[in-house]
């Protein structure tokens, strides 16, 4: 699921409508990413009363229209922001006491709740800021067609990902089924580490477990959903898509419920804490005969893969590279359609970056959204302009072309700027051309810089760096040649012409700023460079263990000074979507102003 953050009557809409689908596939239990109802992340806004106020209150009556809906008999698992009350406030406690929670819904009623017990504080989550953990297991007894009843139990995301916890009480409370709401965000290698885990920990639990993550883009995080069932002893029993909204139906065969008592007992949770068990039982719904019926159109885009009959669905896997432009999409899409642009607008110059920036853009958006604005200088190549045109007639972008010699004629004028000052001036003014069309025509600029220009500081402040989104701010250089050809091929493919040309591709790059001027006067090989940019900042190596790895000392020392100094320019950056396991945004902080200097020996 797609859920949007404060849509709240949006993202419940969504809930009824995918419920009665899931509801028309025989389906009797319907599980929902974690803070669906909400949105995720929510940050600050889960310390705003009203806001966790009005999550309480959507739940609630999610809960009414569901059974409205002629669906009560039908068992929803979503989740949503709650509180727990009767916490003193104290310096330390998060305002409010807010919960990451899960609630089950069931006839026409929020029937049991639950928070997220271990809270992920590393990465791009610091979720201590915002909520307290929960201590409760719910465990929901409820009828099978196999005659037996069977106990299904729910933990919520970082759940899984630390020892001890609902997993391991899960086992104590002898549940059948340990579904799992997720909103965990993509980055390149985890579908295999979710895997992995899904499965270590359904070993541990001694239970099917359903791992049903979030997709879509906020902001700079991308999730890409890759919702998964496996079996205690290791099979995949079902694999939704990636980066697609599905509706994933499994029929599992569970073994019955164990004798024992409805209400709380309290159980050790294998983490130095104490947690609570509490059971109940759900009523047996009435046979009736089950309409399979497809979402409202208002849910988005939906594909009901499941055939009676056949079993569970286990959708094709994306392949690392397409996995990474697919959440590149996904991430401008999102980021458009939710903040309620029509359309985009971006410097195209010929070169590789803004080839493949515009190239996302018009598969995120359409090529009639995708607005493109050719600015030759003096210092421009023929190719240059000509790679640019052939591109936008490739794609069918909307282009223009805005000479800026005159303007910069103008300014020379008045300023007589030399050197590196009239460099900048020349990106500058390309910067106030495009943020004077978003102005006046309501497109979102888009930035063209990659994550090896962010980090050795390759970029101008208000310049090339002026806009609203970064859709390739996280992609290292090579890679955006790697992402280049792929979708060049993937055109070719499917018989179709490639959007990119080679001579895009291929030619040395340049930001032609001045005469003959190559990358490669300012930075080292882009192979080499973006190597010791993985361990400096992926890694997070100092000097010495970059030096241990092979890198060359006096490389070390001048992509670590460039990268240290280049700090306040990727504070004034925009967002763009975080495709590896450390992007400069919420995963890389530090400070400004500091003396600081790595030691080489």
């Amino acid at each position: 699921m797609n859920s949007t953050v404060g849509d709240l009557d949006g993202n419940c809409a969504a809930i009824v409508d995918w419920t009665a689908a899931a509801a028309g596939a025989g389906a009797r239990l319907v599980v929902f990413p974690e803070m669906m109802v909400t949105g995720y992340p929510v940050e600050d806004l889960a310390l705003r009363t009203s806001f966790v106020t009005a999550s309480i209150a959507a739940v609630r009556r999610t809960a009414k229209l569901l059974a409205a809906a002629g669906l009560g008999d039908v068992a929803v698992v979503t989740g949503y922001l709650d509180r727990r009350t009767g916490l003193a406030p104290r310096v330390g406690l998060p305002s409010g006491a807010p919960l990451d929670a899960a609630a089950v819904l069931h006839a026409g009623a929020v029937t049991v709740t639950s928070a997220k017990h271990h809270l992920p504080n590393y990465g791009t989550f610091d979720e201590y800021r915002y909520f307290v953990p929960g201590d409760v297991l719910p465990v929901v007894r409820m009828a099978s067609d196999e005659g037996e009843p069977v106990d299904v139990a729910v933990a919520i995301c970082e759940d899984l990902w630390q020892d001890g916890g609902p997993v391991a009480v899960a086992r104590q409370a002898g549940a059948s089924l340990l579904v799992v709401p997720n909103a965990s965000p993509y980055e390149r290698g985890k579908d295999d580490l979710r895997l992995g885990l899904c499965r270590r920990r359904a070993a541990e639990a001694g239970a099917v477990l359903a791992y049903v993550n979030l997709i879509g883009g906020q902001d700079e995080l991308v999730f890409d959903g890759d919702s998964i069932i496996v079996d205690p002893a290791g099979p995949v029993l079902a694999r939704g898509p990636q980066f697609e909204q599905a509706l994933i139906v499994a029929d599992l065969k569970l073994p019955g419920a164990r004798p024992v008592a409805m209400g709380d007992t309290l159980a050790d949770a294998r983490d130095g804490t104490m947690m609570t068990i509490r059971r109940l039982i759900l009523p047996a719904p009435p046979p009736a005969a089950a309409v399979v019926s497809e979402p409202a159109e208002s849910a988005g885009p939906a594909r009901l893969e499941y055939q009676p009959g056949t079993g569970a669905t286990v959708w094709p896997r994306l392949d690392g590279l397409a996995e990474v432009y697919q959440a590149l999409v996904t991430g401008v899409r999102d980021y458009v359609a939710k903040n309620g642009f029509g359309s985009v607008i971006l410097a195209l110059s010929g070169g590789i970056d803004s080839a493949l920036t515009a190239t996302i853009a018009a598969d995120a958006i359409g090529p009639g959204r995708v607005h493109v604005v050719l600015m030759p200088s003096k210092y421009s190549s023929e190719h240059s302009v000509s790679d640019a045109e052939d591109l936008a007639k490739r794609q069918g972008l909307q282009a223009r072309t805005v000479p800026i010699a005159p303007i910069m004629t103008a300014f020379d004028a008045e300023l007589s700027v030399t050197g590196l000052a009239e460099e900048n001036l020349q990106a500058r003014v390309r910067g106030m051309i495009l943020m004077s069309l978003s102005n006046a025509e309501g497109h979102l600029v888009l930035t063209t810089g990659n994550k090896s220009e962010l980090a050795t500081g390759y970029s101008t402040l208000y310049g090339d760096s002026a806009g609203g989104f970064a859709p390739i701010k996280d992609v290292p250089k090579t890679l955006v040649w790697e992402l280049a050809r792929w979708r060049n091929d993937q055109a070719a493919a499917r018989g179709e012409p490639a959007p990119i040309p080679e001579n895009s591709i291929t030619k040395p790059p340049s930001a032609e700023l001045r005469p003959g001027q190559l990358d490669t006067d300012s930075l080292p090989d882009y192979a080499v460079l973006d190597a010791v940019l993985d361990d400096y900042v992926e890694k997070d190596m100092g000097a010495a263990e970059l030096l241990a790895a092979g890198h060359e000392a006096a490389l070390v020392e001048r992509v670590i000074a460039l990268v240290d100094r280049a700090e306040y320019k990727r504070r004034q950056y925009p967002p763009g979507p975080k495709i590896t396991a450390k992007n400069f945004g919420r995963d890389r902080r530090l400070p400004i102003t500091s003396r600081w200097r790595e030691p080489l020996g």
